[in-house]
């Protein structure tokens, strides 16, 4: 199928609302996503699916066994989703996530400053691929001569986001000024 020039684009304001995930063990993926992650449940099927949100939104992200109760993922070299992103509203959320998966002993497969983002990379425990992000202001993207973008790759400054975590600056005010004694 070839893109037709002529046709108008989609709406700007579409967005991606949700990702259904199939999974082999939901109380694991649970574990993940509310214990690791944060997001919580806002509707549960029994033991054969969820959803869960950010906020109170219906769901962000749907997990499910129906087809794939004790399954394995897909060999690599075949189709399917290379990662789901979870965009956080601030570089201090991200840092937040970043303490969770430390906190959990999740390993990061990545994590990259790409100029209009900085992205974490890791995988969930049904191995689908993991992206945690933040964007930057469309105003200090970077750009061509002639103002397309030019996105990059390089390393994330890890200790540096860490810095960023509201927890983490909380505990050192805190061991800054600790409370006085009664």
């Amino acid at each position: 199928m070839r893109p037709d020039a002529n046709a108008p684009p989609v709406d700007p304001r579409t967005r991606i609302g949700h990702v259904h995930l199939k999974v082999a063990d939901l109380e694991r993926a649970l574990r993940f996503y509310c214990g690791v992650l944060g997001f919580e449940i806002t509707q549960r099927y029994g033991t054969q699916a969820a959803f869960v949100s950010a906020g109170g939104y219906h769901h962000h992200i749907g997990l499910n066994t129906w087809e794939s109760r004790g399954g394995s993922p897909p060999p690599p070299g075949t189709t399917g989703l290379f990662h789901v992103a979870i965009l956080y509203p601030t570089r201090a959320a991200l840092a937040d996530a970043l303490h969770r998966l430390i906190a959990a002993g999740v390993s990061l497969d990545g994590a990259s400053d790409h100029g209009v983002s900085e992205a974490l990379y890791l995988r969930d425990p049904d191995d689908n691929g993991v992206e945690l992000y933040w964007d930057r202001s469309p105003e200090v993207w970077p750009r061509t001569a002639n103002g397309e973008l030019a996105m990059v790759t390089r390393r994330l400054d890890l200790n540096g986001l860490l810095a960023e975590a509201p927890l983490r600056q909380e505990r050192a005010a805190a061991e800054r000024n600790p409370a006085p004694v009664a």
